[in-house]
């Protein structure tokens, strides 16, 4: 049964306190050897992506040094490379392995692969499409959708032109965009003219956006699924010179985003999704691999919207997203 877990709270919750004794018989231990995570995340040095990567790697070597628990961390630019680190992975006799998945349905025979070696799995922000992970972190992708699609029936009053830019194939773009239709069904004067994916990335979103504002002589709003998506719009509606569209939102909780917002920008609200949603994971497999049972199979992070009025809360001038 899925739990609402908001960002922040402790992990506590999330394990019994009482260990397996017998690591040969555990979740993820093993008698001998140090025990090793492998950590298999998608390649990127900016964006969320980037910070994710990076908070990966600090809560690894946090645990390296207060546990002795080894890491191994990989890094793919595409699903094939992605399913062969894994294969490696696996060869490595790891306890446990932590994947962020590039594709959903692609990633989800490895899913299976990792479950059939006996290997504890977490997975991180885009499920698979089996039962193979042991336990899933999340953010509350359907709840930004919905968030979304609400504000953009208040902020439109019912009726306009909207465009909507997508991720990849995973079931974040998917939990993302079946939110923001329900939430907009009422809205029978609510128009989508374009849905295109920009493939979570700002360069992409940009070309993608450019073409869109070429067919389309008149948009009132555009949704995109990511904040760095959002900034590919944003420069797209800069360079055309458009005076007719009223506002974008994102997700994630960037600083860029933030600082737009501050700034009376074209970007009006955004719904945070923290990359230091990896952190929990890896600290979810260091206790699986030490013998602990987890309580819970799903960690959901809190959709909260930020817009203007409170994006002081939540904005740190030192983040690197």
């Amino acid at each position: 049964m899925r739990k609402l877990l908001v960002a922040g709270m402790s992990l506590v919750t999330v394990f019994g306190l009482v260990a397996c004794n017998d690591k040969g018989s555990s979740v993820g231990g093993k008698e001998d050897d140090k025990l090793k995570i492998g950590i298999s995340l998608p390649s990127a040095t900016h964006g969320w992506m980037g910070a994710l990567i990076d908070s990966a790697e600090k809560q690894a070597k946090e645990l390296k040094e207060s546990d002795g628990i080894e890491y191994v961390m990989t890094n793919a630019t595409d699903p094939n490379k992605q399913a062969n680190d894994v294969d490696d992975l696996i060869a490595q006799d790891v306890d446990v392995i932590v994947m962020l998945p590039i594709e959903s349905a692609a990633l989800t025979p490895v899913g299976q692969k990792i479950k059939d070696a006996g290997i504890p799995l977490v997975i991180v922000d885009r499920e698979l499409e089996n039962d193979a992970a042991t336990v899933v972190v999340k953010g509350d992708n359907e709840g930004i959708g919905v968030n979304a699609g609400k504000y953009f029936v208040e902020k439109l009053n019912g009726k306009g032109k909207v465009v909507e830019i997508t991720g990849p194939p995973s079931s974040v773009t998917e939990q993302r965009g079946s939110g923001f239709k329900e939430a907009m069904e009422a809205a029978v004067g609510i128009d989508v003219i374009a849905s295109q994916s920009g493939d979570f990335s700002t360069e992409k979103s940009l070309e993608v956006m450019q073409n869109i504002l070429q067919a389309h002589p008149h948009i009132d709003a555009v949704f995109t699924q990511d904040d760095g998506m959002a900034l590919g719009v944003l420069q797209a509606i800069k360079e055309a010179g458009r005076k007719d569209i009223k506002f974008i939102t994102g997700a994630g909780g960037g600083k860029a985003v933030f600082d737009n917002m501050k700034e009376d920008g074209l970007i009006t609200a955004t719904f945070l999704y923290s990359p230091t949603m990896v952190a929990d994971a890896v600290k979810i497999a260091a206790e699986i691999a030490q013998g602990n049972e987890p309580e819970e199979n799903m960690i959901v992070k809190e959709a909260t919207q930020v817009t203007k009025d409170n994006v002081e809360e939540y904005y740190n001038p030192d983040s690197k997203f």
